[in-house]
């Protein structure tokens, strides 16, 4: 079994050093991986990002990372893409990261997605060229996805994102925000490919299962959501728990 570790929205900040560490000490011993689902900072400064930086260097597992809009708000997401990348911090846009893991090969495919809405309720690239703009965007970010889907080579194929591809996991957040929390594109991209589990943060009140209309295991990982430091999910063969817990 491969054992993901996965946490979004940590939000750290200037007065967060050491906030996150101690409870990374022991993580190898937990978990094989660790999946970060954005929103690792608070307003995406350097500052924030040297924070990051120091709590997760050298915890003793691979680490897979997409951004965030928090991250992104600095206009500092290359920046800050290349500090994680210095302590060994892969964050992927519309790549794929391929990991040995226990004699199996874990591919993570991630992007950080954008908002759009969900049948029914979503925007349309119709109207203003704002709006054009808008839902564009978002297809763009699901494409990307469904590319770096189209390329991983792994026994289990792990997408990860910022943005929500279902609205499963959005409940407990209120319905005028669903359009900006997540997009049924990137949910379409997932389920046209072979995808064990899909990761997601961003809805910090929202509900932590659900299911893509493929059938496919959605996981939102806020922190607030878990109310942890991570959450460990089992993947690989055989799988017989529906809720990916460990043995």
């Amino acid at each position: 079994m491969i054992r993901l570790a996965a946490v979004g929205d940590i939000h750290l900040g200037p007065d967060a050093h050491g906030h996150l560490r101690p409870a990374l000490r022991h993580l190898s011993e937990h978990a094989d991986v660790l999946l970060l689902a954005g929103d690792l900072t608070r307003h995406g400064t350097r500052e924030e990002g040297r924070v990051v930086v120091s709590e997760l260097a050298g915890v003793g597992v691979p680490i897979v990372a997409v951004l965030g809009n928090h991250d992104y708000h600095g206009d500092n997401q290359a920046e800050l893409t290349l500090m994680l990348a210095d302590v060994g911090v892969r964050v992927l846009e519309g790549d794929t990261a391929e990991l040995e893991v226990g004699g199996q090969r874990l591919a993570v495919a991630g992007v950080k997605g954008f908002g759009g809405g969900f049948p029914g309720r979503c925007g349309t690239a119709f109207g203003e060229p704002e709006m054009k703009a808008f839902v564009r965007h978002s297809r763009d970010a699901a494409d990307r996805l469904g590319d770096a889907l189209g390329r991983a080579d792994g026994d289990v194929v792990v997408a990860l994102t910022h943005y929500a591809p279902v609205v499963d996991t959005l409940e407990g957040e209120p319905p005028e925000i669903f359009p900006f929390l997540g997009c049924y594109f990137l949910a379409e991209v997932i389920d046209a490919h072979r995808v064990s589990l899909a990761v997601h943060g961003h809805a910090h009140r929202g509900t932590e299962k659900g299911l893509t209309p493929g059938g496919i295991r959605v996981r939102n990982v806020a922190a607030p959501v878990l109310g942890s430091a991570y959450t460990v999910y089992c993947l690989g063969e055989p799988e017989t728990d529906e809720d990916l817990a460990c043995p």
